[in-house]
């Protein structure tokens, strides 16, 4: 007990009152957003966020207490939660719900969940412990070997993910992954080779890979002009929302507002377009706040990184900052049409309770590789 109560007191507690104080925001933000719709579903949503959030921050502490080496060093777990991963999204596969023309989702009992986000979560553990142990391999053909073992457990998640199809999903993980192998010392010409053949494919995937629907939304981002009562509808709005709250917003709650009087649509408001709700009632100073908590928060995770006792706690960190970076900036952006409408969720303040306790599990690892940054000396 003495060891726990140490390692409680030495917990980076920077990290989680940010992380529970974004959580507490978006469930505030998820009331806002809903509270006054007729379906009854939608006004409970933020206490099944609040539950979740419970969940979360039980995890995180567990998590956290847990020493990662004792479990994350060993093969064992991250390949496990990675083949599990890989399990549900062939399940989706065959018997998932089809949301906005995507096959994205898994019904199982009362519990409802993106497979992909936790195939993604998984795919970060197995690639960073391969990373960390194969960090000996130099030269041409090793190296060569190293990024064609990395690509052995990228390609099926991101396959299966594509073939949903699930874009945003898709993309949230090319940051992390490129992250991972800067960090893991692959050379910068193998680096820029890889984003050389990325950036070619594009127009094969724009041409080949994308269903009528996602074409739409690459159309209205370049031009929002069009078909504006269609495709073009949920951006606009999101625009005029956010500019109508000018710079202190129109107040927590406010009524008569785009989200309030369903201009913004009531589906997405609460998960895709939440930043949307926030900016208008809050104004620029709302929004500028959650850009700056998210900032701080971020960079707590790169100054654990850097404090990691080890390459496997450094990559750890470095990925998950990376992969949750990725969704604000996505999420952010297609609120203010700087990137194309994806469906990406922002972290912690967007509706969705399983990816809010994949974030607090991921956020747990992180704090562990903090307190366990060097041994905790027991006094007798």
């Amino acid at each position: 007990m003495n060891v726990f109560l140490r390692k409680l007191i030495g917990m980076n507690w920077l990290l989680t009152i940010l992380a529970i104080g974004l959580a507490v925001f978006g469930i505030m933000a998820i009331y806002s957003a809903t509270y006054m719709r007729a379906e009854a579903y939608l006004v409970e949503m933020w206490r099944r966020q609040a539950v979740f959030l419970a969940i979360g921050i039980a995890i995180y502490f567990i998590t956290s207490l847990i020493d990662y080496r004792s479990w994350l060093h060993n093969i064992i777990f991250p390949l496990i939660m990675y083949l599990g991963g890989l399990g549900f999204l062939i399940l989706t596969h065959f018997i998932g719900r089809t949301t906005y023309g995507a096959k994205s989702w898994l019904d199982l009992g009362p519990i409802s969940f993106q497979p992909a986000q936790l195939a993604i979560v998984s795919m970060l553990l197995l690639l960073s412990w391969l990373i960390a142990n194969t960090s000996d391999w130099v030269g041409f053909w090793p190296t060569v070997g190293r990024i064609l073992s990395c690509g052995a457990i990228v390609a099926p998640p991101f396959l299966l993910i594509l073939i949903q199809p699930d874009l945003g999903e898709c993309l949230v993980q090319l940051p992390m992954i490129m992250a991972l192998l800067f960090v893991g010392r692959i050379p910068k010409r193998y680096l820029i080779v890889m984003i050389i053949v990325a950036i070619a494919l594009v127009p094969v995937v724009a041409n080949f890979g994308l269903k009528p629907y996602q074409r739409d939304r690459l159309t209205t981002f370049i031009n929002p002009d069009y078909d504006q009562q269609g495709a073009a509808w949920t951006i606009n709005q999101a625009l005029i929302a956010i500019g109508s709250g000018g710079f202190y917003g129109k107040g927590f709650t406010a009524p008569n507002t785009q989200v309030q009087m369903g201009f913004l649509p009531s589906t997405i408001v609460h998960t895709d377009f939440i930043f949307s709700a926030i900016a208008e009632q809050l104004g620029f100073v709302g929004g500028v706040t959650l850009l700056i908590a998210f900032a701080v928060l971020f960079l707590t995770g790169l100054l654990i990184a850097a404090c990691a006792p080890d390459e496997l706690g450094r990559l750890v960190c470095v990925g998950l900052v990376a992969l949750m970076f990725t969704h604000v900036f996505m999420n952010i952006g297609m609120n203010i049409s700087v990137t194309p409408i994806t469906g990406v969720p922002l972290p912690l303040i967007s509706y969705g309770g399983s990816f809010l306790v994949l974030i607090f599990f991921g956020l747990g690892i992180v704090q562990s590789i903090w307190i366990h940054r060097r041994p905790v000396v027991v006094q007798s």
